[in-house]
């Protein structure tokens, strides 16, 4: 996974698409939600009180913290992908935070760290020279960095881990999915394959993007939809440099007789095919879009294609943007980019990300002494954390995935949340677990570089 083989921009592209959980953020703002501001208490955030506030902060030679200030890192693609979410939701959660009195009397000072996709290693490495700790972000190639963010023993509470060898790995602490070793979409899958569209469970298709990472997530799809009891019988690659026309694909797919469909790229690609899969006059019973395609530009993309097609997508555990109106916190960040960020879309990694700030937040806010030891500790003994009600309860204790997850529909109308049967408000909370059990590479460690646990202060 670290030695990635990318021949043009176009085989980045795909291969970004495949594995990260953004979506678009290029389309018009009066595409989100509409709402009317709430009033909110200035310090808390959802069910959390006073997460932000003033003290008397005293002098520090912490690295990153001074009386006055926090510093820390935001790892961003932004250079390359164009996508500002992960910097818009740090200037909105900080000047929110600050506004409120910061940490403790100390404002906090994000520093993006723009990794232009391929600088990873270069990017981390201005971080370990002077921020505190990285919040809030992520990057595609995010295992490229691991090993020297361990070295300089820097804390990571990330808003999204992509590859294997940084998702689970030490000093890394994740306010929910993925989880190392497991099939993050375990439940969801059960709900496709068992519950919704039971016919398709024998005829599961893959079409994935040529590149390093999807082709070893294809074997992971597979291994897992064949432990969940179904089987796939049809998978294909597509070519990093495009398709001119996706007939051929569609055709292969319909003679396949595919009934439940996995599409590992960009949403525009699986937009088109959408598209030639309808003009042939075929429909799988469903297709696995995934959070990359969760937003306003693939269902506008799409089009009609999408009054025949059924896409869903697994949002973990988040309450979909679209409950905003009966979930506060959700509509609460909505009303914090219309403040602090007016015209920046209000995207899932853009909640993901809130709930990376707002665990770094507590955790810092409740030590006396403000150290990495402390809030890593503090942010580590969390169960059943929920973001103030941004996202189901997660257990950063355990090593097992979250219980509960959350499905959305894609409609002509937009996405909205799709009849996944919730049994625990927004969410649906069973016991659905795949392990895998082929070896796809390990998490690093704090041993791997030489450091433990104790050589944090």
């Amino acid at each position: 996974m670290r030695r990635l083989l990318i021949g043009s921009l176009t085989a980045v592209a795909v291969l970004l698409a495949g594995c990260s959980t953004r979506s678009d953020d290029d389309t018009p703002t009066d595409s989100a939600p509409k709402s009317t501001p709430t009033t909110v208490s200035s310090a808390d955030f959802g069910t959390l009180k006073n997460v932000c506030g003033p003290g008397t902060a005293g002098a520090s030679d912490v690295q990153g913290v001074t009386a006055k200030k926090i510093q820390v890192g935001v790892m961003s693609d932004v250079g390359f992908t164009k996508k500002s979410e992960f910097t818009d939701a740090a200037k909105v959660f900080t000047e929110w935070c600050n506004a409120a009195g910061g940490i403790n009397g100390r404002t906090i000072d994000p520093v993006t760290r723009d990794t232009r996709l391929m600088e990873v290693r270069q990017r981390v490495l201005e971080a370990c020279k002077s921020d505190f700790a990285l919040v809030g972000g992520g990057a595609a190639l995010d295992s490229l960095g691991v090993q020297d963010r361990l070295k300089c023993l820097l804390p990571n509470f990330p808003g999204q881990s992509s590859q294997i060898g940084a998702i689970g790995s030490d000093l890394q602490l994740i306010a929910s999915g993925p989880t190392a070793g497991y099939f993050q979409y375990a439940g969801y899958y059960t709900w496709l394959l068992k519950e919704k569209y039971p016919a398709s469970a024998q005829k599961v298709g893959i079409i994935s993007g040529d590149s390093p990472v999807t082709k070893v997530m294809t074997g992971q799809f597979k291994e897992a939809v064949s432990g969940l009891g179904g089987h796939v019988s049809y998978s294909d690659l597509y070519p990093a440099t495009g398709v001119a026309d996706w007939t051929p694909y569609a055709q292969a797919v319909k003679k396949g007789g595919v009934k439940g469909l996995v599409f590992l790229g960009d949403f525009a690609s699986l937009a088109k095919l959408e598209q030639a899969l309808t003009n042939i006059g075929y429909a799988p019973d469903w297709i696995d879009a995934n959070s990359n395609a969760y937003g306003p530009a693939f269902t506008q993309l799409a089009g009609t294609a999408l009054a025949k097609q059924h896409n869903y997508a697994e949002l973990f555990g988040t309450a979909p943007l679209e409950s905003a109106a009966a979930n506060p916190a959700t509509q609460q960040v909505i009303d914090l980019f219309k403040k602090y960020a007016p015209g920046k879309e209000v995207t899932y990694p853009v909640l993901r990300a809130f709930s990376a700030w707002l665990l770094f937040a507590t955790s810092a806010r409740d030590c006396t002494a403000l150290t990495r030891k402390c809030v890593y500790d503090n942010a580590a003994k969390n169960t059943d954390w929920t973001a103030g009600g941004l996202q189901a309860p997660f257990d950063l204790t355990s090593k097992e995935p979250p219980k509960c997850y959350s499905v959305v529909e894609a409609t002509t109308d937009g996405w909205k949340p799709a009849g996944f049967e919730p049994n625990q408000g927004l969410y649906r909370c069973d016991d659905s677990v795949y392990k895998y059990k082929t070896d796809y590479g390990q998490p690093a460690t704090l041993a791997s570089v030489g450091k433990s646990l104790s050589d944090l202060t």
